[in-house]
């Protein structure tokens, strides 16, 4: 994809910057360089939940009580304004919600990905805008360019691919983009921490955040039996219908796993789908796994606004997964459909799946 680009340059004639602030290391960085280039920031950190609502401890998750805590002193080291916007009834039932609602249909929800549309680009920015700042920033590893073309924005893989974050923030409309800094997506995760350690930032060796921020010890299906109550049991079968066992409930169970099913065989299985109308686990083996397409709904690309022919890039069906060659057909209501160049492996519905065009996203879609 050949585009006459620039790089947002940091001397923008709109100053103001809200920074979202989640008491991390990379969001409170941000705000020092920010500061470095003459913005006039201030600092805000969403209030999503509280700490004894669902038992966190203070190294194991963002936007608690104590990140609030650490995003305040770092504000205050750095000599900036500090909001805190309780977006918790928004949280409960759009991410939430959603996450509960996915697997209890058969998926497997990204959260990160519907707090980013929801919550972060969305109310945070319209509160940010209420207050009179131009900008919102964060700590985000991406970067954006301007296609002097078309006049759009577009969005960039981090320079430390390890750390880069694309894959969660497909959904960002050209609104946003335009609305939004990314000062950190440039810089090593070192680099960041040498900068923090420099400032004698609280956070500067705290621990990135683990797991699903709201469920810290990693156990969602307790957290989903506590809501939605325990689920029934149901049989294991064959793709072909073979009868192998009994499974304890579909959503302690994922598309691609082999271990913890408690069922023998003559050779390796996997979960392979989940049948939710039947309530069976189908069980096949390491070739049964793997897909040629997929279709995708809720697409949003940013290069363009509308797909209307086919559209060979690469794409990724899990977060840091190798993206795949493969051709993005369209279809009706904001659907499409993706056809891969060889079959992948262990496409789950819920997921993302994202486009690409080298370091460049085109898009992306939740996974039908």
């Amino acid at each position: 994809m050949a585009h006459a680009l620039r790089t947002e340059l940091i001397t923008d004639m709109n100053n103001k910057v809200l920074a979202a602030m989640s008491g991390g290391v990379d969001s409170s960085v941000t705000v020092k360089l920010l500061l470095d280039e003459g913005y006039e920031v201030a600092g805000a950190t969403m209030h999503l939940y509280s700490n004894e609502d669902i038992g966190i401890e203070r190294s194991k998750t963002c936007c608690s009580l104590n990140d609030v805590e650490d995003a305040r002193l770092v504000a205050l080291k750095l000599g900036i304004d500090f909001h805190v916007f309780n977006f918790s009834r928004d949280f409960s039932e759009k991410v939430i919600d959603n996450f509960v609602d996915t697997y209890l249909g058969g998926g497997t929800p990204n959260p990160c990905i519907e707090c980013n549309k929801h919550l972060k680009f969305d109310r945070f920015l319209e509160r940010a805008r209420l207050l009179g700042y131009d900008r919102i920033a964060t700590g985000h590893y991406v970067t954006k360019e301007l296609d002097e073309g078309s006049g759009r924005w577009l969005l960039k893989r981090s320079a430390d691919r390890a750390k880069d974050q694309s894959y969660v923030l497909y959904a960002l409309t050209q609104e946003q983009l335009e609305a939004t800094l990314f000062p950190v997506g440039e810089l090593s995760k070192d680099k960041i921490r040498a900068i923090a350690e420099e400032n004698s930032l609280v956070n500067a060796a705290k621990p990135d955040s683990q797991d699903i921020c709201f469920i810290p010890d990693g156990d969602y299906v307790r957290f989903i039996t506590e809501r939605a109550g325990q689920q029934p049991e149901g049989d294991i079968i064959l793709t072909d219908g073979t009868l192998l066992g009994r499974h304890m409930g579909l959503i302690n169970y994922t598309v691609g796993q082999r271990r913890g099913v408690g069922v023998s065989y003559s050779e390796p299985l996997f979960v392979t789908a989940k049948d939710m109308a039947n309530n069976k686990l189908i069980m096949g083996t390491k070739e049964q796994l793997f897909s040629d397409e997929l279709t995708a709904c809720d697409v949003n690309f940013i290069p363009f606004d509308e797909l209307t022919q086919p559209l060979k890039c690469t794409a990724q069906t899990r977060y840091h997964q190798q993206d795949a060659a493969c051709t993005v057909y369209p279809l009706e209501n904001g659907r499409v459909r993706v056809v891969f160049d060889k079959p992948h492996k262990a496409i789950s519905k819920g997921q993302a799946v994202v486009f690409y065009d080298g370091e460049y996203v085109l898009g992306g879609g939740r996974i039908e």
